[in-house]
Formats: structure tokens, C-alpha cells, sequence
């Protein structure tokens, strides 16, 4: 895979493409969730890179994306995407998301109608007001409160703990939380929860029309994620993959499950010329 760049008014967005010379395979768009960057899907890149068109992003703020101003919403990263996939000539992605970057592929797909091939929901929710308390939008837009008693050891402590079953998922997360300071840390966790409270009260995101398959760890912590994906799946019917001995991050925690879902999931899309 090779770096990128696209520049935008508010800072330069990094990321990595990797382009076959078969045109028949089908694009992967990977979006990681909030606070971290490219290495989530580390496993996932390296298993389909040869049988697909790969792209991931560290997203504006995290990662390789930074500094980048915190003035953006939740249709910004839909959009800056989308000018990603333009400059890459990415037609008809599968948009693969974790946690936040689930909510960004669905703003990708309510301001693109049609342009997405396929959706997959890693350990993440959907963006319909009916499905949150007004407790939990409360604590979405007011999370600093929550985060700042803490110190910032016990915090990246907390942080790795919250997130991963296995080591190697912990140690990642201690990775990206080390590479923040504690303000920048508070700042990014704060705004990103806050766009996303915005953009539920909102209430503007429509159902899901394209194919779409749900997977959430069936050790998943961190908030009310599984709670959101039994209430999704018994309101949609949309496929629910419990990914096995896995917590929030389960694109580490067992990468062959999630690889092995992603590929049944390719392999039941219709074919079309890419």
C-alpha cells in the first residue's frame, strides 16, 4: 500500500490505498473508530490485499491526520471521504467501519445515496435517534465530565483494559493513547462524541439500503454496543455475527473471525463490473 494525501481547509487527511491490477475486484474502504488510526485493521489489510482494492485512512485528527482543527461534523468526514474515493477513482465500496467509523460510513451512505456497494458494522450503531435514551445523548455531548477526574496513567490504563480481550489488542490501544497528550486525548474523545450526539439528535439518517452485515465483539464493553446491535438486528433484520472471545476492538482481538466474515459477506454481493 502506498501514502496519501488529501488537504482540506482544517488540516491534511493521511491515508493508504492499494490498487490491484484486476479490475474485477471489489474495493474495501476500512474505517477505524475513534482514537485510532490505520493499525485497527492491520489484519484485515494484509488478508484480502490479494483479492481486493484496499483503502484505509488514519481519520482527521487521529493518527498521521494530524494536527487538524476540531471545527468539523460527522457529514465533513462523509465528505472528505467521499473526495478520497474520488481522487482514487473508488467506485461502489464496501465501507467497513468500527464504532465511529461506522457512524462515518453511514453518513457516507445517507449523503451518497446508492454509491456504497456494501456495509459492514464493526462493534459499532446505527444513527437513529429511536435507538438512544436521552441519558445517553446527554453523555454523548457532555463526555468530557466523565474523562477529566481521571488521570491520565490510570486512564490509558482504563482505556486499553475497556477495549480488548487479548494483549496484543491492549497493547495497541496504549500505543495510539501514548502518542496523544492528555489534552489532545480529551479534546479529540470530547468533540467526536459530541458530533455523533449532534448528529443522532438530528435525526436525519434514513434505514440502510444497501446489503449490510452487523459484527460486534460478544465481549464488548464499551457502552451500550451490544445492547444497539440486538435492537438493530431485531428492527431491521439485518445478519448479526457475535464475533467470539472478542471485545470492543475485535478486529484484533480475533482477526480470523472477522476476516472470515468480511469474505462470506464479499462472496454473497451480487458480481458487477468495478
Amino acid at each position: 500500500m502506498y501514502q496519501r494525501q488529501l488537504t482540506t481547509p482544517l488540516g491534511t487527511i493521511t491515508y493508504w490505498v492499494s490498487k490491484q491490477q484486476h479490475t474485477a475486484q471489489p474495493w474495501l474502504v476500512f474505517l477505524p473508530g475513534l482514537t485510532a488510526d490505520h493499525r485497527l485493521f492491520a489484519p484485515q489489510l494484509k488478508y484480502f490485499a490479494p483479492t481486493a482494492h484496499l483503502l484505509v485512512w488514519d481519520a482527521p485528527a487521529h493518527g498521521r491526520s494530524r494536527p487538524f482543527d476540531l471545527s468539523f461534523s460527522l457529514d465533513d468526514l462523509a465528505r472528505w471521504l467521499a473526495d478520497i474515493c474520488d481522487t482514487e477513482r473508488v467506485e461502489r465500496p464496501l465501507l467497513i467501519g468500527q464504532s465511529f467509523g461506522g457512524y462515518i460510513g453511514q453518513a457516507f451512505m445517507e449523503l451518497f445515496p446508492e454509491r456504497a456497494r456494501g456495509f459492514i458494522s464493526i462493534d459499532s450503531a446505527p444513527l437513529q435517534r429511536s435507538y438512544y435514551t436521552s441519558i445517553e445523548l446527554w453523555l454523548l455531548k457532555h463526555s468530557r465530565a466523565l474523562y477529566r477526574p481521571y488521570p491520565w496513567p490510570l486512564l490509558k490504563c482504563a482505556g486499553a483494559q475497556g477495549v480488548s480481550t487479548t494483549a496484543a489488542g491492549r497493547s495497541l490501544m496504549q500505543e495510539w493513547m501514548a502518542e496523544y497528550s492528555h489534552r489532545e486525548y480529551l479534546d479529540l474523545v470530547e468533540h467526536g462524541y459530541r458530533i455523533l450526539g449532534e448528529a443522532v439528535t438530528e435525526n436525519h439518517f434514513g434505514r440502510i439500503t444497501c446489503p449490510t452485515l452487523l459484527l460486534c465483539g460478544a465481549r464488548d464493553h464499551a457502552g451500550s454496543t451490544k445492547r444497539y446491535n440486538k435492537a438493530w438486528h431485531r428492527q431491521t433484520q439485518i445478519p448479526l455475527t457475535w464475533i467470539a472471545q472478542a471485545g470492543h476492538n475485535s478486529t484484533i482481538d480475533n482477526p480470523a473471525a472477522v476476516n472470515h466474515a468480511i469474505a462470506t459477506f464479499i462472496s454473497s454481493l451480487p458480481s458487477e463490473r468495478q
